[in-house]
């Protein structure tokens, strides 16, 4: 037989004496073999340079070893490090994680769940797009595949939903911004992409009346996942018309923030909380990009790490012993006040 081309496990087995179904056991799951047996069948691989079709594998089992990650808008460098995250453990974990964007699109996100049902994946997680769902189709997907939603929740949908607690970090940052100087106003979009942005409005105008201010929204015009070229646009629009009650700007997210301090600086207004500044800026997420911001963005850091765990973690439990009695889960995690230069 040429050792050079192996063309299948059968193959393989018979070259590396070992018997075919000790071969698949090794490929289901390394650990469920002995170390001796383990040590003969990685020196073979490694000496014929044979790797199985994992697809062709799967499809014959009646549970895939696909793990499905569905993301609203993979551009957005949050998305991208959460998905980062989550691949990493899937694959530490012998699963193949399968990475798809719905692009802010509705009829996109179904097609991608109608793919996934076809792939059979072990489970999947889901950042849905959220009001822009498809709720009915998320729901029915999520009752036929082992489903855990992070990011953006739907009330009631789903196995388990892993986020982040939106009142509890727009109150530190209004808490803060208020301590440190003038209460600020929130700079929002009309019509926000994500739906964690009603929740950080109504955390906002919450947490200034606790505090016995006035809450003050400003909106900026336009839609979509362009919240940089929004927050610029609107930020100049904002400053040429005077619509700031006040000198400290809470922005929605990073992202509205980055354009928002571009338009600062393009009208000349220095952004800071030292002598000379004329506006202070802040922001939510702590975004990647965030601390790079001329002056670095104060905001409220997001547990990247333990969002990604804990749904893994969720959906691993959710595999194996199939959905818990009682309460859907739901796990929301706390930000971290970051302090920079610009708030």
């Amino acid at each position: 037989m040429n050792e050079s081309k192996i063309r299948n496990m059968e193959e393989f087995a018979a070259i590396s004496g070992i018997s075919r179904p000790t071969v698949s056991k090794y490929f289901n799951d390394p650990s469920s073999v002995r170390q001796s047996t383990r040590v003969r069948i990685e020196e073979a691989l490694e000496r014929y340079d044979f790797r199985p079709n994992i697809f062709a594998m799967n499809q014959n089992r009646r549970l895939t070893k696909n793990i499905g990650i569905v993301v609203p808008y993979l551009a957005d460098p949050f998305f991208a490090e959460i998905a980062r995250n989550i691949e990493r453990r899937c694959i530490d974990a012998g699963f193949w994680p399968i990475l798809f964007s719905a692009h802010g699109e509705r009829k996109l996100e179904n097609d991608i769940l109608d793919s996934l049902r076809s792939l059979r994946p072990a489970g999947v997680l889901l950042a849905p797009l959220g009001r822009a769902s498809d709720r009915a189709a998320v729901e029915r997907f999520c009752q036929d595949v082992p489903t855990i939603l992070f990011d953006s929740n739907i009330e009631g949908v789903g196995h388990a939903f892993i986020g982040s607690d939106n009142f509890q970090f727009v109150s530190l940052m209004v808490d803060y911004l208020c301590r440190t100087g003038e209460p600020p106003c929130f700079f929002e979009m009309r019509t926000p992409a994500n739906p964690n942005a009603n929740k950080r409005r109504n955390a906002y105008i919450q947490a200034m009346e606790r505090l016995g201010h006035a809450p003050q929204v400003v909106r900026a015009e336009g839609e979509g996942w362009g919240f940089e070229e929004v927050g610029y646009i609107e930020g100049l629009r904002a400053i040429e018309q005077r619509l700031l009650p006040t000198s400290t700007v809470l922005c929605s997210n990073d992202r509205l923030a980055i354009g928002f301090i571009a338009a600062c600086y393009e009208r000349g207004l220095r952004v800071g909380r030292g002598p000379g500044s004329a506006l202070r800026v802040a922001g939510h997420d702590d975004h990647p990009f965030s601390r790079f911001t001329c002056p670095p963005l104060t905001t409220v850091a997001q547990n990247y790490e333990a969002i990604s765990d804990r749904s893994v973690e969720a959906l691993f439990a959710l595999i194996q012993n199939g959905a818990p009695q009682g309460d859907r889960l739901e796990v929301l995690f706390e930000g971290r006040l970051v302090m920079r230069a610009s708030a």
